[in-house]
């Protein structure tokens, strides 16, 4: 066990785990019914949004029921339990960290289950959770780092709610990059790019949907679809990283700090490379782009990443292997707790298999000080 805090760079709250009634209790009576709330059915407790299930609430058994036909962290550690909402019960969550030697959880949220349709319900639903998970971390505040949630597809809309995040003194947000149908290269998300950078709040490109062959209805088909899904999935920020570099996002928002949420790092440095490439090729026809107003980038590709990017893992000894290329400041390890992909309970045991190799300084600021320093951890 490591004589200094292991932080875990990317764990979960998930929708199951959340209290019942934090959308209905937080919300105006005018829209009370539109958000999501519990209910029962044959299936047992479910979320609901318009008498749709969105998700299931509380423990669940077998792998039916979580991603991909793998056990949740929790049923493999045999830590699920009727009736124990382990996850959103402070003590019971600290509990979870020390048993896997981790001692501050950077936690991201249900963003995928609210994806609502209903504009109006939906900004009043990610205002209910950033101001709840404002209150649960304030339960264990240097070891609980809470990451809110914006839209995906208004960048007024999210602009304003990281400036809510911000008040609440919540340390970074939730941006689903890949499913966006608007680039991250586009114009259109200036107002969110210009929000994060004035208040300091950290953007997380997290993982969720991108996949072009493999809808969420595929799921339930068979392997095919599972196996492409889970094994591919970690690289779909590639277009969202090459986009904020050369969209120029930036170039002109030097202060603006990103974190690729679960992406796993072995691609990174074969993406930076050939941006590189591209780069060289494109200033090899500089008279091309004066025509069309300039390249306008006073870095290269890979020097935006090192300045302003950074990574998260569970487990990826490719990429440990290029650290050189990407910088061992920029990638951060991660448990992903409590989730099927992760490495809780055995956490330890996964990083000695990692780290075993490495030099014990730069083990301790993959493991530790990079995201202590991120998100000012002591």
């Amino acid at each position: 066990m490591a004589d200094y805090p292991i932080v875990s760079a990317d764990d979960h709250i998930d929708m199951q785990w959340l209290p019942a009634d934090l959308f209905t209790s937080r919300t105006s009576e005018k829209i009370r019914d539109r958000v999501p709330r519990v209910e029962s059915s044959e299936r047992g407790a479910i979320w609901t949004v318009d008498g749709k299930m969105i998700a299931p609430h509380g423990p669940r058994w077998g792998t039916s029921t979580m991603m991909a036909g793998m056990k949740s962290g929790l049923e493999r550690g045999d830590a699920l339990r009727e009736g124990e909402f382990r996850p959103t019960t402070p003590k019971l969550r600290l509990e979870d960290m020390a048993r896997d030697g981790v001692t501050a959880s950077v936690l991201y949220g249900p963003i995928n289950a609210l994806m609502l349709n209903d504009p109006e319900a939906r900004r009043a639903t990610y205002r209910a959770y950033n101001e709840w998970l404002a209150e649960f971390c304030a339960a264990a505040p240097n070891q609980f780092v809470g990451v809110g949630l914006i839209p995906y597809d208004n960048a007024e809309e999210a602009a304003t709610e990281i400036r809510h995040v911000a008040d609440l003194g919540l340390k970074q947000v939730m941006f689903l990059a890949a499913r966006t149908e608007i680039p991250t290269f586009e114009s259109f998300w200036e107002p969110m790019w210009t929000a994060a950078e004035e208040t300091g709040v950290i953007i997380g490109f997290h993982l969720s949907g991108g996949l072009r062959t493999v809808p969420d209805r595929a799921l339930a088909k068979g392997l095919g679809p599972n196996g492409v899904a889970v094994s591919v999935i970690p690289m779909q920020m590639d277009e969202p990283l090459a986009g904020i570099v050369f969209g120029g996002v930036l170039e002109r928002h030097p202060k603006l700090k990103i974190v690729l949420a679960e992406t796993g790092i072995g691609w990174i440095p074969y993406v930076l490379q050939r941006m590189e490439n591209v780069l060289d090729r494109f200033q090899g026809n500089q008279e091309y782009w004066d025509a069309r107003g300039g390249i306008g980038l006073s870095l290269r590709p890979t020097e935006y990443f090192q300045r302003q990017v950074w990574a998260t893992f569970q487990e990826d000894e490719v990429g440990l292997m290029t650290l050189s290329k990407m910088g061992s400041d920029r990638v951060m390890w991660a448990s992903d707790y409590p989730h099927p992909d992760g490495t809780w309970p055995n956490s330890q045991a996964a990083m000695e298999k990692q780290f075993g190799r490495l030099d014990p300084a730069i083990r301790r600021q993959i493991t530790s000080d990079n995201a202590r320093q991120l998100y000012g951890l002591p």
